[in-house]
């Protein structure tokens, strides 16, 4: 009964629902777009669902990760998604990994599932999801949101083109909601037709957007296809000499000052510099002993709102009265 209105499809019946019952799906990032994959996902009934994410919640997450609630402030995302996500399906099997994704264990990850969703909001990962997806022979399912816009591709789907096809090189500058903000229904759509591709990739129906690149703008209601051309070079060049990072490292202008990077390991540019005591936001409360009280600290994020939140914090909580927030955040410190 629970499965019984999608059943009825022509295009699912009931070797459909059994094909969704022995399918696995990996999300990477259990975000704006990894929410309400996951929830549309477990409620089709897909048989394992895999989720990776090391980030809290925060309450800034809660307009668009409706997956969360106030109650769940503070507590690791994989954690609250798969009690929430069970409530949903009990029969679902849900793994969790409170860990960032990375070189080291994103191709043994992948080999563990027959679907990679990409729920994340960095360039850097989405190659590393590219390249482990095409070592580890996966397709994946692309998304990515720049304000008001989205866009939505599958990757590496049957000899299809890979990401590294349609971006061979990156810009400097990651481009993620904190910088730019979101309605919180684009992300939302963005992730349903995310899950709405696996199911599609699962069940062989319809027309799987390999190959194409759908746009999408929340405000005027139009969208449009462009076509990918495959790159063949891109692709075996990933096969012979493996995941390539991508990691772009920057300079400060001024290193006569002693800076805190409370950014993710993930988050680019990087700053190699002495000066730079790099500390994420997420181990933050167990590592402020290496935080100095002696000297003046210049605190930065990507963009100035976390930082600035973080300092008003340490000094109401723990005293410290050292640090000062960097408006506009990092690139405004670092040379060129």
């Amino acid at each position: 009964m629970r499965y019984d209105r999608q059943i009825k499809l022509n295009e699912v019946g009931a070797s459909g629902q059994e094909k969704l019952r022995q399918a696995s799906v990996l999300i990477v990032g259990v975000g704006g777009l990894g929410c309400p994959a996951a929830q549309f996902l477990v409620g089709a009934g897909i048989g394992r669902i895999g989720l990776i994410d090391y980030d809290r919640v925060s309450l800034s997450n809660l307009h668009r990760q409706v997956l969360f609630s106030e109650e769940d402030l503070g507590k690791p995302k994989v954690h609250v998604a798969k009690h929430k996500l069970q409530q949903l399906n009990s029969e679902v099997e849900i793994d969790i990994f409170e860990e960032p994704l990375s070189i080291e264990n994103a191709e043994n990850l992948f080999q563990m599932y027959d679907i990679i969703l990409d729920g994340t909001d960095n360039f850097e990962t989405k190659y590393l999801i590219n390249d482990a997806c095409i070592l580890a022979e996966k397709p994946w399912v692309y998304a990515s949101i720049y304000k008001n816009e989205g866009q939505i591709s599958v990757f590496n789907y049957q000899d299809g083109p890979s990401y590294r096809c349609l971006f061979p090189q990156t810009t400097r500058q990651n481009i993620s909601c904190e910088e730019t903000g979101v309605l919180g229904v684009t992300p939302g759509i963005l992730g349903t037709m995310q899950a709405a591709e696996v199911l599609k990739i699962i069940l062989g129906a319809g027309t799987i957007l390999s190959g194409n690149l759908k746009l999408i703008n929340i405000l005027s209601g139009k969208d449009q296809i462009l076509k990918i051309s495959k790159r063949t070079e891109e692709i075996e060049k990933i096969k012979n000499q493996g995941i390539i990072p991508v990691s772009i490292h920057c300079r400060i202008s001024d290193e006569t000052k002693l800076y805190l990077d409370i950014r993710e390991i993930f988050e680019q540019p990087r700053i190699s510099s002495d000066r730079v005591l790099q500390i994420p936001l997420s181990e933050l409360e167990d590592r402020l002993e290496e935080i100095p009280k002696q000297e003046d600290i210049l605190v930065f994020c990507q963009s100035g709102k976390r930082s600035k939140k973080v300092v008003d914090l340490l000094k109401a909580e723990f005293n410290f009265n050292n640090l000062k927030n960097v408006e506009g955040g990092v690139e405004t410190i670092i040379d060129g």
